[in-house]
């Protein structure tokens, strides 16, 4: 049987065939349609296929349907491929009894549920190069029920054993898939690898499906991180966002005692040098901050973007602690984060950029319940007023009162009154918490003792020339004290104590003398070069 080539056919621009229109026609409503009218002429027709499925690839596999009288080998490796170019060019007729090309693709995809592994990932590779040239996602929906399905399984263990005689399926030198890296791998992950070449939306899709089919959540979970982190270092930039935007995503869909912090920061590291979505970045943030008790020292060090002055992102740890205040916590757990909170204060205070706001900030963003001892923030405050000489003794009393001088030890509070670092004021007050202190602690000695409070927490040392009076006082007060006849000896103590409490406050009212003296000598020395001038 003789053929002419009477038709020239441009796919894709990648490749051109030279063709008998005949046969084609023959088998495809498309072309039929196409040419049916056209006078027949001397000379070569010619059709341009834009888009075509598969490309020169999948239209050769089409011409050879039709040169041999529409006989095709089908496999589960080119049944999807053939399938797509079958419905593009609508080969749909029947020649000599033999059914179309649509037809036998379509039973030959009916078998998906007994195809190997490998065959399914072949069809799936083949799905995601296809779209959104295929016509329906009916097709991708089947393969995916199918690959699911088999993960779904209870104990599924890898398919592609050396006993089983399965090849294994090779995408790149990226994604390689043999047996000693699965054989390598626990039973539940020897399939992390075989999905890594799906773009985002199909792995969107993907974990998806398996969420639903109740596969374990730390397996899931798992997958995402190593996906994530497996695509990163082969993506550009608006595929790597994309990834990360996804990953993320789903990664809140799983049950949070599953997801990994380490994992969490590390996808934290990766998206602040991409330009993600905003909510992107919320969902991430409160994903990290509901299990901040978690994290370590090395996992809040995260520098801070350029251009932000600052060594470390203070502002995000700030986050996420209200991310972590804002769900539910233990005592425990709130003691871990204040511990750890401890341990980052006291690494970012000598960072010369660090605003006295934002170091009170952190200081106060926990409850008070949550430090037993302030004794390693007062340490801080002292590095950081050391490294920060030039502030106001104002800006240094704002930071010296995010301190709790009730829970400093004896020996912090003994420091703290010599500190010349310090304010005056906030030594005094060291001072006072000291003796009340002393005080406190013979009460417990005593039982017969009802009703004793001793109150020294609010002195004040105010200069505002708009107030009048003394505002500045010490209050002592001691409630109705009642011992038995045994306890006289404690009684004349007390009074000593209270003695010594009186000359205290005298010392105090001489010093806030001498303050407003000089405060008065200051402001003087401020005006004179204004009169000067």
């Amino acid at each position: 049987m003789g053929f002419c080539c009477d038709l020239e056919v441009d796919v894709n621009g990648e490749e051109t065939f030279l063709l008998d229109k005949k046969i084609l026609i023959t088998f495809s409503s498309k072309l039929s349609r196409l040419f049916s009218g056209l006078t027949s002429k001397a000379g070569t027709l010619k059709v341009i296929l834009p888009d075509f499925p598969g490309g020169a690839e999948g239209f050769e596999l089409i011409a050879r349907f039709c040169y041999n009288n529409g006989r095709a080998e089908i496999s589960p490796f080119n049944a999807v491929l053939l399938n797509c170019a079958a419905c593009f060019m609508e080969m749909d007729q029947v020649f000599s009894g033999t059914p179309s090309l649509l037809h036998q693709t379509e039973k030959s995809l009916e078998e998906i549920n007994s195809w190997t592994w490998s065959q399914l990932l072949v069809a799936l590779k083949q799905c995601q190069d296809l779209l959104p040239a295929m016509n329906s996602s009916c097709l991708l929906q089947k393969i995916l029920d199918s690959l699911v399905g088999r993960l779904a399984l209870p104990s599924v263990v890898s398919p592609c054993t050396p006993s089983s005689g399965c090849s294994s399926f090779q995408l790149s030198s990226d994604t390689r898939s043999t047996d000693s890296v699965k054989n390598s791998w626990s039973r539940t992950t020897w399939w992390f690898e075989d999905l890594v070449f799906l773009n985002a939306d199909l792995i969107d899709k993907v974990v998806k499906m398996m969420v639903s089919q109740k596969l374990d959540h730390v397996t899931l979970s798992r997958f995402l991180f190593y996906y994530q982190k497996s695509r990163f270092f082969i993506a550009g930039p608006a595929e790597k966002s994309k990834t990360t935007e996804v990953v993320v995503t789903l990664l809140s869909s799983l049950d949070r005692s599953s997801v990994s912090c380490k994992g969490l920061y590390d996808i934290l590291r990766m998206a602040l040098s991409l330009k993600v979505s905003k909510c992107c970045k919320n969902i991430l943030e409160s994903l990290i901050g509901s299990q901040l008790d978690q994290a370590t020292l090395d996992n809040l060090l995260v520098p801070s973007p350029h251009g932000r002055g600052c060594i470390y992102y203070v502002n995000l740890v700030l986050r996420l602690l209200k991310s972590f205040l804002g769900g539910q916590f233990s005592s425990t757990q709130l003691k871990k984060v204040a511990a750890l909170m401890d341990l980052y204060i006291a690494e970012v205070a000598p960072d010369f950029s660090l605003k006295p706001t934002k170091f009170v900030a952190l200081v106060a963003a926990l409850p008070d319940s949550a430090r037993d001892s302030y004794d390693g923030i007062y340490q801080a405050t002292d590095i950081y007023l050391e490294v920060h000489g030039g502030l106001s003794e104002e800006e240094k009393m704002t930071v010296c009162c995010a301190l709790n001088y009730e829970k400093l030890s004896p020996e912090a509070l003994r420091h703290l009154a010599r500190n010349s670092k310090l304010p005056s004021r906030a030594a005094a007050k060291a001072v006072i918490t000291s003796q009340q202190t002393k005080l406190k602690s013979l009460l417990p000695n005593t039982h017969p003792l009802k009703d004793f409070s001793y109150s020294a927490s609010c002195y004040t040392i105010e200069g505002s020339k708009d107030k009048k009076g003394d505002h500045d006082q010490i209050l002592l007060h001691v409630r109705k004290i009642e011992l038995s006849t045994e306890n006289e000896r404690l009684r004349a103590h007390l009074q000593g104590m209270q003695w010594r409490v009186i000359e205290l406050e005298k010392a105090c009212k001489g010093m806030q003398t001498r303050m407003e003296h000089m405060m008065k000598s200051r402001l003087q020395a401020r005006s004179l070069p204004k009169l000067c001038s």
